[in-house]
């Protein structure tokens, strides 16, 4: 039986791709015309967000330099699609010429190394520095078969562990929470209409919890959630259920049904802030907590911006930019709502993380800032 012998080159890249994959969390990204090189990201990594790992042949310094015009090219695309404003590339080439002069490669933002072997990875501090463990966590006891077998199936849970996260998050599940809130909204609005003058009549919508400034410093402070479940005409109920009913399954199967609804109330409660500070009229309706709905789905996309920056870039930030001009354009819209229950939906999206992305800390700066933020706010109605 012949002994199964592995290309050095080939060694050498399962090693690095076991460490980038099952030790620092990188992803692989799937590039079109790419060969001979894999591009791995990781886009909450402190040190660079793309690796990458070079196989091909390059025999002259022109090439190089084309190689590395092409990957700034790209990292560009990437950038892009999501939403990063800077993105440091480490480019690991494993097969330099010797005539090559890597110490030339010269680009902003990429670093670049000549590995032959582990141990070369220890002439470039930019690397010992961001992954000390490198040398270690490569030093396989394992050979031949026994090490393709391990690396490979290290990799492979790795990968399932991640595809079940991905799974866990973004599977469809049923909205409770949102088919609730817009069932609760429908029967106050029919209520008003039973048991008081309709929807316009402001006595009737003061009644049902609408908001008021003066009525909220005067102590009725249960206005400040309230107004959200009151609506003044059919169309004003029909354009934030129907908002609601398309960004809330969404959400509420993003952060889960409890996070949901403390981000929904919480939005609502800074929409109602701003409206009191910002406006002295009567005031009522869902879509200062709508808006903090897209201001937490932003946070969320941002963190799975690999997933979702397309979606982002063509369908969210529009619809909001969309919707933020009509309340400027239209009379009897509260702008100050919007952009309060924006604010708040961010704020309370990183206090309550997004799952397996947030750190314990980012969770923690969130609610400090939350708090600090929430008081400041009340600061200003009440002083």
């Amino acid at each position: 039986m012949e002994e199964f012998v592995i290309d050095k080159n080939d060694e050498l890249v399962m090693k690095l791709l076991h460490f980038f994959i099952t030790e620092k969390n990188y992803n692989p990204i799937i590039l079109h015309g790419a060969k001979n090189e894999i591009w791995l990201e990781n886009m909450e990594n402190d040190s660079y967000e793309i690796v990458r790992i070079v196989t091909n042949y390059i025999h002259n310094d022109e090439q190089l330099n084309f190689d590395l015009f092409r990957t700034k090219q790209i990292t560009k695309r990437i950038k892009k699609k999501t939403f990063s404003f800077n993105m440091d590339v480490l480019s690991i080439f494993v097969n330099l010429g010797d005539s090559v002069d890597i110490n030339k490669a010269n680009i902003e933002h990429i670093d670049c190394a000549s590995v032959k072997n582990i141990k070369d990875l220890k002439k470039y501090d930019f690397i010992m520095r961001n992954y000390p463990s490198i040398t270690v966590e490569t030093n396989f006891k394992e050979e031949g078969m026994n090490l393709f077998m391990k690396i490979t199936s290290d990799i492979n849970k790795k990968n399932e562990e991640e595809n079940i996260k991905a799974n866990n998050v973004f599977s469809k599940k049923v909205p409770y929470v949102t088919y609730a809130i817009i069932a609760v909204n429908i029967i106050v609005f029919v209520l008003m209409h039973i048991l008081g003058n309709g929807s316009y009549d402001v006595e009737t919508l003061l009644n049902f919890g609408a908001i008021h400034p003066d009525l909220v410093k005067a102590g009725e402070y249960y206005r400040l959630i309230t107004c959200s479940f009151i609506h003044i005409g059919i169309f004003h109920l029909f354009f934030n259920m129907y908002a609601l009913y398309i960004v809330g399954p969404q959400l509420e199967s993003f952060y889960g049904k409890a996070k949901f609804l403390i981000i929904y109330l919480f939005s609502a409660l800074m929409g109602s802030l701003f409206s009191c500070l910002f406006t002295s009229a009567v005031s009522a309706g869902a879509s200062g907590a709508i808006f903090g709905l897209f201001g937490a789905l932003l946070y969320f996309g941002y963190h799975y911006r690999v997933y979702l920056g397309n979606v982002i870039r063509s369908q969210i930030i529009p619809l909001l930019l969309f919707n933020f001009a009509l309340g400027f354009i239209l009379d009897g819209i509260d702008i100050s709502a919007h952009i309060g229950g924006l604010i708040g939906g961010v704020l309370a999206s990183q206090a309550l993380g997004v799952k397996y992305k947030s750190s314990n800390s980012e969770k923690i700066n969130g609610v400090i800032i939350t708090i600090i933020f929430t008081i400041f706010m009340l600061y200003l109605l009440f002083r």
